[in-house]
């Protein structure tokens, strides 16, 4: 991006719920500096498969929400500032094909996948995640 901008930033699951889901004390100071940066520059987003997580863990009772989950999605990205970047066909079959040794589940794989189509860094907690990032495969923030 030109001077002036932020990349683009790819929140992981768990860090889009913390920011929106009264956590977002769990997120370390430099990695809620960047993302209040990014979403004033709406250069913030989620992957869709990270919709799907949140459904999952919502309709398996690991997960609280305060409204239904669709309402939730759309109140939380717009509080955020953030966009739902879709699954597209390159997306999916990138995330088959990551180098190096990934992450095995598959929905990080498409997290990855995502960030790595958009070349935008990923913002985690998840220590694989990291791991693969520290081999040069994905830009990465922990959060």
């Amino acid at each position: 991006m030109g001077s002036g901008s932020v990349d683009l930033l790819v929140l992981d699951t768990h860090v889009w719920i913390w920011l929106v889901n009264g956590g977002p004390e769990r997120l370390l100071e430099g990695a809620t500096d960047v993302i209040r940066r990014a979403s004033v520059e709406s250069a913030l987003a989620v992957s869709a498969i990270s919709v799907w997580e949140v459904a999952m863990l919502e309709s398996k009772g690991r997960l609280q929400l305060q409204m239904e989950c669709l309402e939730w999605v759309a109140e939380s990205t717009r509080r955020a500032g953030l966009r739902v970047l879709p699954l597209s066909p390159e997306i999916a079959v990138a995330s088959t094909r990551l180098p190096g040794d990934p992450h095995g589940d598959p929905s990080d794989r498409i997290i990855v996948a995502t960030a790595r189509h958009e070349s935008a860094i990923l913002v985690t907690r998840d220590r694989a995640l990291l791991g693969y990032a520290a081999q040069g495969y994905l830009r990465a923030i922990e959060a």
